[in-house]
């Protein structure tokens, strides 16, 4: 809702959730930064804001301008290096609040105009003598860049008096007493009250506009409160006016569970408590400073975060209340940092080693972030800012010179580029747990963690990371609390029958097993042999459209760098070609910690150095290798296979029909129709491959043999089952129409097995076999009795014969071929991946 013109009665109501005490009483304070009185038009929308609240006493503590305050800073700093465009910088920037009061007070604009440029000038005599002196005394910059807060403070107090408001502006160095000591400003609280009851007592109004950020010392020299001394300013002036809340009006919704800009599904928090809210702050969250707090919590005194441009958003309140909806209420990420180590066996045990070395820091100004400290005391780790670790190395080789040449210290080793992602929540408190799913989550992105914090209150616990695994680190923390879904970046080669397939469930339950299940599949790669398609955010609609219109030949390489370029934190590559050069890159992919699903034979089946390489990075990297659909389309079997050996089962024959073409094919052939007419039947149906001796050569049937022979712990290469192929020698190399022309000469062969076959009460059945005499694929006869003997036309069935299950075989049938159920087993595979990651399915 945007307030523009009147005070509403929607305005009122809106803001009425965070205003409970709302009696002749209530004193409130509002704080609002440079964005929210960026221009005349926010300041008008910030004044009727404003006038919809019903507060017996309202107290209003601005910001300047937006980028006012480093215009001013940069400003001074010209004029001390008596550069000529200083008075060009002086002319826009007065140009700038001239054009505001203007616009913003129209007709009654004049005195303010006037006021405006009486401080102007002021400042000009300021700024050329600074270029006289030729430097910037810290007096002088104090002096200058609080100026903004003071000009925004009268545009809003004159433009409230100019619609009929009365509205006193206070100049904050008129009342408040500062001092600057080794932890930062220190109010000298006495003074500043004495002061504001006699500024009170000649301004009696109930609404009062104040300046932030200003004030002076106690040798009445103005000054400032430092950056986020608005916000402080906001709550020194909640605390000298005795007020009930404290509102501090932002351009976001409130606290979020993280940076949005890194973790777009960012959640707002309804509430913190003031402890997650320093922890959050300290760590570089975008929520109000710790400084700002400690009025606030000597006080008892509410804190609300909200949103300028949304009114009516209830924003998150910060009190001294705990409030566990969860372990983890957010996580920061603090970029720009290095890791400084000292390491000897000099260290062990030796007393006031610590005290030196941070004792060396501080004399050296540097500013420690996190420290972490082994039980073994063989060294110590801390984390500085990026732009103080050089001078802190040396302070500690310095500190430590005489221990490093006589061995005792071996190393100060500094790590650059260093990030601190740190996780806060009350609710961590002996909660058992929490720092284990913080390091799963990290250790299945493959984050590698350098340095890890925790404090005794188990209300924060940091780990370093190198700054190029920071963004997907804090996704997949911020995942891994359940604050966002579990976010996959996923990329889908060969979109034939079965990817085409795969393509249209993934975008079809996309929206449900986000809602359901917190998983987001981020359809973000299509590559065809020859094209593909990239999309940074995610395809949706019709994919088909997208690859043909705008798609690029297709890179493997760049394929692969774009699933990795986004940070998400698990990447997902599911083959559906039957490529063999596709099956090359697996080994690669895992090792880089990109999940791979797969329907493609051409690994699990190819040459053993092949699928042990596969195998040994998917182990070493913690990626995740599926291939149900391999074998048995969206049949468990491979499954089923695994949890048998995983068991402790001993499998002693595995036996079964592979090829829904070949099952069709002989659950039909009773001798009416010649075997040729029954093969140019199923390739009408689409039940055979385009060239039907794809289906009749038995190599598939193999390949899926081999596949479970290696599943089972067989060491089983293609060369070495023995294959019955049904093509004719002499039809092997002719071409598809030749092939099926000549097919004939085979159905007088095929006819006098089936005959044999019936004459013993028999059928014809292509069987794959494996057992402890070796692998055999081919046309066996089996007893009509037998269950393989019985199946629907296109199923296919595995018997897996164990120790357990010796007299009565395990069997798992089911369709067997098709697309769909292809596409369907692959979609499974996705999703146990997806499981394995943490996503609650």
């Amino acid at each position: 809702m945007s307030i523009a013109a009147a005070p509403s009665s929607d305005a009122a109501a809106a803001s009425a959730p965070l205003s409970p005490l709302k009696v002749a009483t209530a004193t409130v304070v509002h704080k609002f930064g440079g964005t929210s009185v960026a221009d005349a038009e926010r300041y008008r929308h910030v004044a009727q804001l404003l006038l919809a609240r019903d507060e017996a006493v309202q107290v209003t503590v601005v910001s300047a301008m937006k980028g006012v305050t480093d215009a001013l800073i940069a400003l001074a700093e010209r004029a001390a290096e008596d550069a000529p465009q200083w008075r060009d910088d002086w002319h826009a920037l007065r140009a700038r609040h001239r054009v505001a009061a203007v616009a913003l007070l129209g007709e009654h604009s004049g005195p303010t105009v006037e006021w405006l440029d009486a401080r102007f000038d002021h400042l000009a005599e300021v700024l050329a003598a600074l270029g006289v002196i030729g430097g910037l005394p810290p007096e002088v910059l104090d002096r200058v860049q609080g100026l903004g807060e003071v000009y925004s403070a009268h545009l809003l107090g004159h433009y409230l008096r100019s619609i009929g408001h009365d509205c006193a502006v206070l100049d904050a160095r008129d009342v408040l007493v500062v001092d600057r000591g080794e932890l930062g400003v220190d109010v000298d609280w006495e003074q500043s009250a004495l002061r504001l009851a006699e500024w009170r007592e000649a301004n009696p109004g109930p609404r009062v506009v104040a300046t932030g950020f200003v004030a002076r010392d106690r040798r009445d020299r103005i000054t400032t409160l430092g950056r986020n001394g608005s916000d402080y300013s906001g709550a020194i002036f909640a605390a000298l006016f005795n007020a009930d809340e404290l509102h501090i009006w932002t351009d976001v919704d409130g606290v979020l569970s993280a940076d949005p800009r890194v973790v777009p599904e960012a959640v707002q928090l309804e509430s913190l408590s003031y402890d997650e809210a320093c922890e959050l702050a300290y760590f570089g969250a975008k929520v109000v400073h710790p400084q700002t707090m400690s009025p606030a919590i000597e006080r008892g005194l509410p804190i609300i975060i909200r949103n300028t441009f949304q009114p009516d958003h209830p924003g998150t309140r910060i009190t001294g209340e705990r409030t566990v909806g969860g372990p983890i209420k957010g996580l920061t990420l603090s970029p720009d940092l290095a890791l400084l180590n000292l390491e000897g066996t000099g260290l062990i045990g030796v007393p006031g080693t610590a005290e030196r070395v941070f004792a060396a820091l501080r004399n050296a100004h540097v500013s420690v972030v996190m420290i972490s400290q082994g039980s073994s005391e063989h060294s110590i780790c801390c984390v500085v800012r990026q732009a103080e670790a050089a001078a802190a190395r040396a302070a500690l080789l310095q500190a430590f010179a005489h221990e490093l040449s006589v061995g005792q210290v071996q190393r100060v080793q500094l790590t650059d580029n260093v990030s601190v992602l740190a996780a806060v929540g009350d609710g961590m408190a002996g909660q058992p747990g929490v720092a284990a799913r913080l390091f799963e989550s990290l250790g299945r992105a493959q984050v590698n963690i350098l340095a890890i914090a925790q404090g005794s209150s188990e209300r924060n616990i940091s780990v370093a990371v190198d700054s190029g695994q920071a963004t997907k680190a804090l996704r997949a923390a911020h995942a891994g609390f359940w604050l966002s879904p579990q976010t996959f970046s996923v990329g889908v080669i060969g979109p034939g029958n079965v990817g085409a397939a795969l393509l249209d469930q993934l975008l079809a339950t996309h929206g449900g097993l986000l809602s359901r299940a917190n998983v987001d599949l981020r359809l973000r790669a299509v590559a065809s042999r020859s094209r593909m398609r990239l999309e940074p955010r995610g395809l949706s609609g019709d994919w088909r459209a997208a690859l043909a219109g705008q798609g690029e030949a297709s890179d493997l390489d760049k394929f692969t760098e774009h699933l990795q370029s986004a940070h998400l934190p698990h990447a997902l590559i599911i083959d559906c070609s039957g490529s063999a050069e596709v099956a090359e890159r697996y080994a690669g992919w895992l090792a880089a910690g990109i999940h791979v699903v797969t329907p493609n034979k051409q690994a699990g089946a190819g040459p053993l150095a092949r699928y042990h390489a596969i195998r040994e990075a998917a182990a070493a990297s913690g990626a995740r290798f599926r291939y149900e659909a391999t074998v048995g389309a969206g049949l468990p079997v491979i499954t089923t296979l695994r949890d048998l050996v995983d068991t402790g089962d001993e499998i002693l024959a595995i036996d079964g029909i592979f090829s829904g073409t070949l099952a069709w094919l002989f659950n039909k052939y009773d001798g009416q129709a010649p075997f040729s007419q029954l093969v140019t039947e199923a390739r009408r149906l689409g039940y055979t491959e385009p060239d039907p001796r794809d289906d009749l050569s038995g190599v598939d049937v193999a390949r899926k043999l081999v596949i479970l022979a290696r599943e089972a712990g067989r060491e089983l290469s293609l060369e070495q089952v023995q294959v019955e192929s049904l093509v004719p020698e002499s039809l092997r190399e002719s071409s598809v129409a030749d092939f099926l022309a000549g097919l004939s000469s085979v159905d007088a062969a095929f006819a006098e097995r089936l005959a044999q076959a019936k004459a013993r009460g028999a059928v014809l059945r292509y069987v794959a076999r494996l057992s402890n005499e070796g692998a055999q694929v081919g046309l066996v006869e089996l007893p009509v009795s037998h269950a393989f003997a019985n199946l629907r036309l296109t199923d296919n069935v595995v018997s897996f014969t164990t120790r357990r299950y010796c007299d009565n075989p395990l069997v798992v049938q089911g369709p067997g071929a098709g697309p769909e159920v292809t596409a369907a087993g692959v979609f499974a595979d996705v999703l146990r991946v997806a499981a394995g990651e943490g996503a609650r399915l």
